[in-house]
């Protein structure tokens, strides 16, 4: 995925802010970059080379406030798009030399307008970043590698990605009964490495969005926790490669012991044929060497049978020299000390014929074999895993990916393909070559714990996602689409597999990034897509003075990290930092909640609870009790003595209900007694 270098933040700093948005190319992803923005209440444009005849949406024509047919890269196409007019332009056709040509252009008619464009080279995209400013690229392709992986899994992680040089996780964890969760209320699961994103009591239905969760609630045995945590630190070199010589020894003697098998040994065999079917060569090879074989064998045994004298090693060696061409070393002259009879004399001539031509074929393969191996010894990949393994389908780029990831996640995997691999490409990923009905007869596929179909046919992905499904119905199944239709069709199709279609996903970054955002990453969280988003805050933006907060609870986001200027970032941050221009912020966010912060104050949810403070127990209850309402709700602390010199009385500063509540608990342990009351003063709880 490319970040964005250069990029215009989220500002209020222009008077007008434009609402318009243009889109070049209308394909599958096209399409779901228009269903994306418009969920943000924004007018599009969008640009087709000619008139599409079917839409894979049938709704795009009725969201376009209007549609320009020709060519994006023209500048009367653009003019005639109203590109002066428009916020961001999402280029995202699916030749990347018309969406690089298109960038100059657009750039020309508006220098202000942000540039989202689909691309996968990563050195030209720096490079157009740096001159053309105000630039974000993305591969559409790699976006949702990791939600490819995790669904591949099928475990309770349902977010991995990388923060800081840290590793991040977002998992969903089902209490039992003893857990290390159970019986303790929701609030004190967060911790400086912990954030709790829902929980579901038991037989509860789903929830959406992001703190809709109780924190005075218990947990108890049957209850869903879905959280984030920073789970370590990344591995120096020296560790990492430590830990690899361990794995690879542990590897190099489970493959030891396997080989050893016969009916590891007969697989192989039966393998080595069949992957020779679209290499004759190599048969030929097999076929020659049997051959050789076999004569050097009968010969030997003709010899001992008839000179019962002669040992087994000269009879042996007697027929190497004639199959090698040393007929004539052998049958130089014509007075033997030795009688040799004309019949061994004519079979040992031909065992000199055959020997020429046979091992002649060999030695032209030999050469062959050296010529095209470049002269590199390489090491031979591991063996299939036997069971609990991930089957991925498809080793393009995507699936690339999505085994390097799994085996990052110390997941055991196997890959199938239909063309070679490069040796010097995942190395330790065992790879089954060949005909992809064969293939998966090899790949140990009844005890898989699941399948990736990730190739770019999404045809070939359907009928092989089938056959998967019918040779192991029980395990997990994902499969890879593009368009809509068929994930809707397939999804009803297959209720049990996992049915992603890449565009769709994709979409969620290019619309959040068309905004100004960073997108760093994207998973699925109960059917919605989460998008990691970093925030810098500059003049005039409409976060600067909040309380983070104010920003999670009003906004419904999730803030992760948080770094002043060059000071260390923080994980996890308190919820009474105050934004200041030049601070950093990456959140979890979904489309609704980046919706809302690109909005600002129109679209913040309101505060709805005040604190009321009854009694403080002795002085200095009433001095920490003015420090902790002046640092949780953000007013000014001679607001919060004057309160607190005063009680009971009700602090008239709106708070969200997580705020509120926290502020109670913390007066509490300041020895004041407070409660919780609605705006409307109507007493709701007991601290």
């Amino acid at each position: 995925m490319e970040k964005a270098a250069n990029s215009q933040q989220r500002s209020n700093a222009s008077p007008i802010k434009l609402n318009r948005f243009l889109v070049c190319g209308l394909g599958s992803l096209g399409q779901q970059c228009v269903v994306a923005l418009k969920g943000f209440g924004v007018s599009i444009i969008a640009i087709e080379e000619a008139q599409p005849r079917h839409w894979e949406i049938p709704d795009i024509p009725n969201l376009l406030e209007d549609l320009v047919i020709g060519d994006c890269r023209q500048e009367s196409v653009l003019k005639q798009a109203k590109i002066q007019q428009c916020r961001a332009v999402l280029l995202v056709t699916s030749s990347e030399r018309i969406n690089t040509e298109a960038a100059f252009a657009a750039r020309l008619l508006n220098p202000h307008t942000r540039l989202v464009v689909r691309s996968a080279k990563e050195n030209l995209n720096e490079l157009l970043s740096k001159h053309l400013g105000n630039f974000v690229s993305f591969d559409p392709t790699q976006l949702p590698v990791t939600a490819f992986a995790l669904a591949a899994m099928g475990t309770m992680t349902l977010g991995f990605f990388n923060l800081e040089g840290h590793q991040l996780r977002v998992v969903k964890r089902y209490i039992q009964s003893g857990g290390p969760f159970c019986r303790r209320l929701v609030y004190e699961l967060n911790s400086s490495t912990r954030r709790v994103l829902s929980h579901m009591p038991n037989s509860s239905r789903m929830v959406t969005g992001f703190h809709q969760w109780e924190p005075n609630a218990l947990v108890q045995a049957g209850d869903t926790i879905v959280y984030v945590e920073v789970t370590e630190k990344l591995s120096s070199r020296s560790e990492k490669r430590v830990t690899e010589t361990k794995r690879e020894r542990r590897q190099f003697l489970q493959a030891i012991v396997q080989g050893l098998s016969w009916l590891n040994l007969k697989r192989k065999l039966i393998q080595l044929w069949q992957s020779t079917y679209q290499h004759q060569v190599r048969r030929v090879a097999i076929v020659s060497g049997i051959t050789v074989l076999f004569l050097w064998l009968l010969g030997a045994l003709l010899y001992r049978l008839y000179y019962p004298n002669m040992s087994t090693v000269n009879a042996l060696y007697t027929t190497a020299i004639l199959l090698l061409g040393g007929f004539g070393d052998l049958f130089g002259g014509f007075n033997f000390t030795i009688p040799v009879p004309w019949w061994l004399q004519l079979m040992s001539l031909g065992l000199g014929l055959a020997g020429t031509a046979f091992v002649g074929v060999l030695y032209a393969l030999l050469t062959e074999m050296l010529l095209s191996a470049r002269f590199q010894f390489l090491k031979r990949r591991p063996p299939v895993p036997l069971q609990d393994h991930v089957v991925v389908i498809g080793l393009g780029r995507v699936g690339q990916g999505v085994a390097g990831m799994l085996q990052e996640f110390k997941q055991s995997v196997v890959g199938i393909t239909n063309t070679e691999l490069d040796a010097n490409i995942l190395p330790k990923l065992p790879v089954i070559t060949g005909n992809f009905a064969e293939a998966l007869k090899m790949a140990n596929l009844p005890t898989a714990k699941s399948v990736l179909v990730a190739m770019d046919d999404e045809m070939l992905n359907l009928e092989v996602g089938l056959m998967a499904h019918a040779a192991n119905p029980t395990g997990g199944l994902v499969i890879r689409t593009f368009e809509e239709g068929l994930s809707k069709n397939l999804a009803q199709l297959l209720p049990d597999a996992q049915v992603l279609c890449a565009y769709a996903l994709a979409a969620e970054a290019f619309a959040g990034a068309a905004f100004g955002e960073n997108i760093d990453n994207l998973f699925r969280l109960d059917n919605q897509t989460i998008l990691v988003t970093e925030y810098h805050i500059e003049i005039n933006d409409t976060l600067n003075g909040l309380l983070l907060a104010e920003v999670a609870y009003g906004y419904g986001v999730v803030p992760m990290l948080y770094q002043r200027g060059h000071e260390t970032p923080t994980f996890m941050p308190s919820d009474d930092i105050r934004l200041a221009i030049g601070d950093r912020m990456v959140v979890l966010a979904t489309s609704i909640g980046l919706r809302r912060v690109e909005e600002g104050f129109k679209s913040i949810l309101p505060k709805r609870w005040r604190v009321l403070v009854e009694k403080a127990m002795n002085p200095e209850a009433i001095f920490e009790g003015a420090n902790a309402i002046a640092r949780i709700s953000g007013c000014d602390l001679s607001t919060a003595r004057a309160l607190m010199h005063k009680l009971p009385g009700v602090l008239q500063v709106p708070l969200y209900k997580h705020q509120a509540q926290r502020l109670v608990r913390s007066l509490k342990q300041a020895q004041v007694r407070a409660r919780l009351i609605a705006i409307t003063e109507k007493l709701i709880t007991d601290s």
